[in-house]
């Protein structure tokens, strides 16, 4: 009783993670009342009372408890497991359009495909969408005889699927896919010139796995349609250059390595390489803004933390994940920057034609749910951005993992030294040990170090993550040292006696699996997805994050650490409880200034899409209607009078149709190019004392608006120009000639801001001051 009003209080004052679950619970007695009955029918019965389901009131709470009692019997009967009452909880959660949070081993997967089967059943197009193609594909034929039982249609789109089967898959009841193709789908559709081309129906209901990953790390992450194929160009005389300045004598970076500028003396050398040229005077702006950019890829990207380098191109690494950012580069400029610092051929780049954020992707969605395993850190962040609610599911089994205090060092050196020796003693009792580092470098030092040591490991990092989850899978197994990245952070399951589970009990008597986290992350979330790779399904483990005062979260985040602080003279280690506070400190200040990157890039985001959205909407009144052909017989009647002697209604029709959609869709890409260069020197607004975000609409809203009526006026006169045979209209020759090409790719944040310009304007202020 005391837990329920505690749960009423929590929910009444919005904390985050506080969704009421008190009517949901209340349902599973009835649930379970039905689980005699349904055991009795044939599969075509069951299938059949699924079907009934679609005529009935989704609103109703019977209807619900129906649901998860059909979708427990199709659950035994086709994968041979019994839902359990946690599972059927996440489901009602997920129908709800909660955010649920479910442990790891709990079965998200089965949860989530309950939901988009009750929701199919309510007459509702659902995709599920995940972090990338494998999952989308697993999950789909892992789940598809449950949803055949059910009476419900399921596909997934994958990067090697042809237009016809991505058509096929949108069109069932329930499609999985990665958020990057489904993203790159939505792109495509908004170039084709007929509505039957379109692949993609209207959305209608999204089912977001790992949400907190796709929502909130992937959130403002855009996805990029580009066309006309060239070669991305760097400086190569000013990369040679960059590479031979050195840190403190010739450029300086801020604590946090989001900004690099030249000293007096570093500008001094860039200048006398050069030719002599003065940077800071309007003759030498363009050398300047390329001087900057080799500089940040110089001093600010590291390669094996920021990137890889394979198969002779610059790989990005997610951070959040640890993995390589398949498909993932930075802007072209600063992407060509990092290429020429590695002596690599240029990339290709080219015009984008249009882009979309994950955030804004989402948002195309009326109604959206979402599962993880860690929700509840980033609930504010849910409910301002997309106003869902955290629904926390208790484990089917409580978790009895030991999660150790912190232990932290003076120095990573020290830390590093107790690490390998944490990891000596515990491997002496056979208890497989995961360690998770920050990034690839310290993987592979760390394993060199332990190699060195007698111990060996098995590595999983960006270089083999096609391996992922056969390593994942074993890292359980008696006697393993596994040492991962973040990827180890979530994913497959980490069995104990490895991925058949032969050996469960004899690990799971010397104390089951022992995380090793060798920094704290940036995120309270990363730090609990590895914790949460131990103690699986109420299995025992354990945990423990070694820290040292002296690690990147603390100098980029709370370098003041206080004076006071002592460490143990032979071993380095901190037991002082302000060391922990420090450190604790710099992790909500690293949370708080993400949010704050999150917040005041949707500010300007929210602005393109809205305006997207608008131009969309006559987009497709022109793909779907005679709109065009309306419009330019009014603008040039006579034209089109001659045109229609020669050509056939449909023809005639289609002509005007696709000159509009040219010139709406040029004027868009070029419009899109205007708002990057607004956004880029919108510092400069700033340093006048004008609002940046108040300039950028002010400079926004007038030229969007001129869109339409350009597309107009350029519509008409294209159908002057071109040129009407007896095969038709040859509109390249009047320059209608899409892109022969068009890529996708995602865009990865630019890791720098415009501060770093303000910097440089200092630094410009300095030397002119110095000059005269």
């Amino acid at each position: 009783m005391l837990n329920r009003v505690g749960r009423r209080l929590r929910r009444l004052i919005q904390r985050p993670a506080s969704a009421e679950l008190t009517r949901y619970e209340a349902l599973l007695p009835a649930i379970g009342r039905r689980e005699a009955e349904l055991e009795k029918l044939s599969d075509t019965e069951l299938t059949e009372a699924a079907a009934a389901m679609r005529e009935r009131d989704p609103v109703d709470q019977e209807w619900l408890a129906e649901l998860c009692a059909l979708g427990r019997e199709a659950t035994r009967r086709a994968l041979g497991e019994r839902a359990f009452d946690v599972q059927l909880l996440g489901t009602m959660g997920l129908l709800t359009g909660h955010v649920v949070q479910m442990a790891t081993g709990e079965g998200k997967t089965l949860s989530g495909a309950l939901a988009a089967a009750g929701y199919a059943l309510q007459g509702k197009r659902v995709h599920v969408i995940s972090v990338n193609d494998y999952l989308a594909r697993r999950d789909a034929e892992w789940m598809r005889p449950v949803y055949d039982l059910l009476g419900v249609g399921v596909g997934w789109v994958e990067p090697s699927l042809t237009t016809e089967d991505r058509r096929a898959a949108y069109h069932s009841e329930v499609c999985y896919g990665a958020v990057s193709e489904v993203g790159f789908d939505v792109l495509r559709d908004r170039l084709v010139t007929r509505p039957e081309d379109l692949v993609q129906p209207e959305p209608e209901v999204a089912i977001v796995d790992e949400a907190d990953s796709v929502l909130v790390d992937e959130a403002r992450v855009p996805l990029v349609m580009a066309g006309s194929v060239d070669a991305g160009m760097a400086d190569e005389e000013v990369a040679n250059i960059v590479r031979r300045l050195r840190h403190g004598l010739h450029y300086e970076t801020d604590p946090d390595g989001r900004n690099a500028w030249l000293t007096a003396a570093g500008a001094s050398v860039v200048e006398k390489s050069l030719g002599g040229i003065d940077l800071y005077d309007e003759s030498g702006s363009a050398r300047l803004a390329a001087v900057n950019i080799a500089l940040h890829a110089h001093a600010l990207l590291t390669r094996d933390v920021d990137y890889l380098v394979r198969d002779g191109k610059v790989q990005l690494i997610n951070a959040s994940r640890g993995r390589v950012a398949e498909l993932q580069r930075w802007p072209d400029g600063l992407q060509a920057a990092v290429e020429a610092k590695e002596q690599l051929p240029p990339s290709d780049h080219g015009e984008i034609l249009d882009s979309i954020t994950v955030q804004a992707l989402i948002a195309r969605y009326p109604q959206v749910a979402g599962m993880t395993g860690t929700a509840a850190a980033v609930a504010e962040q849910l409910r301002e951005f997309y106003q869902l609610e955290v629904a926390v599911i208790p484990p089917n089994t409580p978790t009895i993992r030991t999660d150790h205090r912190d232990r932290i060092f003076a120095s990573p050196s020290q830390k590093l030294r107790a690490i390998v020796e944490e990891i000596r003693t515990v491997h002496e009792s056979g208890r497989p040990i995961l360690v998770g580092t920050q990034d690839v470098a310290e993987s592979e030092e760390l394993a060199d170090k332990l190699a060195k040591a007698d111990l060996p490991c098995v590595v999983l990092n960006a270089r083999n993550d096609a391996e992922e989850a056969a390593i994942i899978a074993e890292a359980g197994t008696y006697d393993r040292i596994t040492v991962s990245t973040q990827m180890a952070g979530r994913g497959t399951d980490i069995r104990l006696g490895g991925a058949d589970g032969a050996d469960h009990e004899r690990v799971a008597g010397l104390g089951g699996l022992h995380v090793i986290g060798t920094a704290r992350y940036p995120s309270s979330r990363l730090d609990d997805q590895l914790r949460g790779r131990a103690g699986r399904q109420g299995d025992p483990g354990s945990s423990v994050f070694f820290a040292s005062l002296n690690d990147e979260l603390v100098l980029s985040h709370a370098p003041d650490v206080p004076e006071d602080i002592e460490a143990d003279p032979e071993t380095g280690e901190v037991t002082d409880a302000a060391a922990q506070r420090q450190i604790n400190h710099a992790q909500r200040v690293a949370e708080g200034v993400d949010l704050e990157i999150h917040r005041n890039t949707w500010r300007y985001t929210r602005l393109i899409e809205r305006q997207r959205a608008e131009l969309l909407r006559h987009r497709d009144a022109v793909l779907r209607s005679e709109l065009a052909r309306e419009r330019l017989a009014e603008a040039e009647p006579d034209r089109c009078a001659e045109l229609a002697e020669k050509l056939d209604e449909a023809t005639l029709t289609q002509v005007c149709r696709e000159i509009v959609l040219f010139h709406l869709d040029q004027l868009w890409a070029d419009h899109l190019a205007f708002l990057a260069e607004v956004r880029e020197t919108i510092h400069l607004r700033a340093l006048a004392r004008e609002a940046p975000l108040d300039e950028f609409h002010r400079a926004a809203i007038p030229e969007f608006h001129k869109i339409v009526g350009e597309a107009e006026q350029r519509s008409a006169k294209t159908l002057l120009e071109a040129e009407v045979t007896e095969s038709g209209v040859d509109l390249a020759a009047a320059g209608v000639r899409r892109p022969t090409s068009t890529w996708t790719y995602l865009v990865h944040d630019n890791p720098f801001d415009s501060d770093a310009e303000q910097a440089l304007k200092k630094v410009r202020s300095m030397l002119r001051k110095k000059r005269s």
